[in-house]
């Protein structure tokens, strides 16, 4: 039995530290299947999706949503804390002899006890261990327990900035694109700048964006579950509406040049593939068509308006559904796995950017508008 509990114990110290190692330290994504992170996100995130889908105010859902990611950091992190306690647990259960002052027997939960109280260094002295390898593992436990605090110091600052860096862009995308953002409105707004430099600029600073997700997403999974600040704002719909844009300049708009969309549409591609990958998301063959014929008639005419003439024909329509069959699936899947609504391609109506709408601006305007009536009647009354 105490053989048992000793090889139970070590297993669980190397299991638990291995996977704080490939989530906090290693750099890249792996690739094994049983992790204490993966099945602790498995197994939270379905419930907690699951609830948010019976909420029918997308308001509160998008706040319900928003609390999972900062949450589950902290949730991992007490599992992490609790699994080694209970790992030390077992190799001081299997591996020598203690005395606990007041002369009370020794059980399973004294240990634990014990284990808890050197983890987080307390040093109550209260149960003593009696035998050499009973102090090492003493003088070990509590090391990790120092190790597991600048662990949590390092790990949370370092979550919040890659989220803030990302966070940054995407409210920058809002006077850009609209609010959601989508293709037709950043094609619009920037895409009859001169020579195209601004759509250029845009795009070069996207490129850049969409390495850093990928390089962030994948060293820590954790972030894709964190929310914008905005209900119609998400990381992936901004990814989104980049690789849309980017496939509707390579089809070709006159005047606008594409070689820099050629660029992003890469790196953008490479991050919704890869981080698709990184979540398991299934391929739905069945997923609503983004792009009807309806609406890619609209997005021309829309186009068209913006003195924008996007390339018609056969070849030019095919050209575009094979560009969207190469992002558009794994977008989705990703998408339906975390609980993320796509923008569309074009709106339906015309919509308020997020810095055009504020809660006091109707009785703002109100008022000015009274006040200008009242300063008008006065001058005609001076006259």
């Amino acid at each position: 039995m105490h053989i048992v509990s000793v090889i139970a114990g070590a297993w669980l110290v190397f299991l638990v530290l291995l996977d704080a190692f490939e989530t906090v330290v290693l750099p890249r994504r792996v690739r094994r299947v049983f992790r204490l992170t993966t099945l602790f996100y498995r197994n939270t995130w379905r419930p907690w999706s699951h609830i948010a889908r019976k909420i029918k105010s997308s308001a509160i859902r998008e706040s319900f949503l928003g609390y999972f990611g900062p949450l589950s950091l902290i949730f991992l992190l007490a599992l992490w804390a609790f699994s080694l306690v209970l790992a030390f647990a077992l190799l001081h259960w299997g591996s020598g002899e203690h005395v606990q002052l007041g002369g009370e027997p020794i059980s399973f939960w004294t240990l634990l006890y014990l284990s808890g109280e050197t983890f987080f260094t307390l040093g109550l002295g209260d149960v003593l261990p009696m035998t050499g390898p009973e102090r090492a593992l003493t003088v070990l436990e509590g090391s990790m327990g120092f190790a597991f605090l600048g662990l949590v110091i390092g790990y949370l600052p370092t979550i919040y900035s890659s989220f803030s860096r990302r966070e940054v862009e995407i409210s920058l995308l809002d006077a850009r694109a609209g609010s959601p953002p989508t293709a037709a409105e950043l094609l619009g707004r920037l895409g009859n700048c001169a020579d195209g430099r601004g759509l250029e600029t845009i795009l070069q600073s996207w490129e850049r964006w969409s390495a850093e997700v990928l390089e962030s997403h994948i060293s820590y999974p954790s972030l894709s579950f964190f929310r914008s600040q905005h209900s119609n704002q998400s990381w992936l719909g901004a990814l989104t509406i980049i690789l849309d844009t980017c496939a509707l300049l390579m089809v070709e708009i006159d005047g606008v040049r594409n070689e820099q969309a050629e660029l992003t549409f890469a790196m953008a591609r490479h991050a919704v593939v890869d981080l698709a990958q990184v979540f398991r998301s299934p391929y739905n063959p069945h997923a609503p068509d983004r792009l009807p014929e309806s609406e890619l008639a609209r997005l021309r005419a829309h186009l068209k308006e913006q003195e924008l003439h996007l390339r018609d024909g056969y070849e030019a329509e095919q050209k575009l559904k094979e560009l969207r069959l190469m992002y558009e699936p794994y977008a989705q899947a990703m998408a339906n796995t975390l609980f993320i609504e796509l923008p569309p391609w074009i709106h339906t109506s015309k919509k308020k950017d997020n810095w055009q709408a504020g809660p006091w601006d109707r009785l703002i305007q109100a008022h000015g508008l009274g006040e200008m009536t009242q300063g008008h009647h006065r001058v005609k009354d001076d006259f």
